[in-house]
């Protein structure tokens, strides 16, 4: 052991570099992109982590050193898809000119994936018998609902020009009725077939 450098472990009888924090992350993201991929191609249930690992092209081993479990990567895959939904609507609450809830609704449809739409609705699905799955559909909607408030909130403010309290408190129903649309159009999207993705 007196041989091994700090950022080094023996591994088998040789030393194997320590994975850095970012490329640690960077590892985690493909393994969870190869999970939705999976997911929205075979289904939640019919998905096995021989399936992940074929997709990601990394082994059984260092899947299960970045996520334990089917559930831990579920939970992967659905703050992966929301890590994308947060920058769109991080920039429109951050924007001078922030669009209303009309325009923030077209813009999130235009931005469904018809995969990550799949995976989200088998995800609730598993949530109403999977307490573990729930939680994080719970937890995910919650976050969903606060950032959307956040934009008709920004709306209100710089652009129907209220009050920051007011318009806090007038954000609220809107918020909900854009989450509300937007969680149909993402069934919609998930229901529709290959072909229909392809003629549209």
């Amino acid at each position: 052991m007196g041989l091994c450098k700090q950022n080094t472990y023996s591994f088998c009888g040789g030393v194997v570099p320590r994975l850095t924090d970012a490329r640690k992350e960077l590892r985690r993201t493909q393994i969870a992109e190869a999970a939705v991929r999976c997911f929205g191609r075979n289904g939640l249930e019919r998905t096995s982590i021989a399936d992940i690992t074929a997709e990601s092209g990394l082994s059984a081993g260092s899947i299960y050193a970045h996520y334990r479990n089917k559930a831990d990567l579920v939970r992967a895959a659905a703050r992966e898809v929301l890590a994308r939904r947060a920058d769109v609507l991080g920039e429109y609450a951050a924007s001078d000119a922030p669009p209303g809830p009309d325009g923030l609704l077209a813009r999130l449809i235009a931005a469904i994936d018809p995969a990550e739409a799949r995976v989200g609705v088998q995800t609730w699905g598993e949530a109403t018998t999977d307490p573990a799955i729930r939680d994080i559909v719970v937890d995910m909607a919650d976050r969903m609902r606060a950032m959307l408030h956040d934009c008709v909130t920004a709306w209100l403010v710089k652009v129907e020009h209220h009050e920051p309290a007011e318009a806090r408190e007038r954000a609220a129903p809107i918020a909900h009725r854009v989450m509300a649309l937007y969680q149909a159009e993402l069934l919609y999207t998930a229901l529709r077939s290959p072909t229909e993705e392809t003629a549209s």
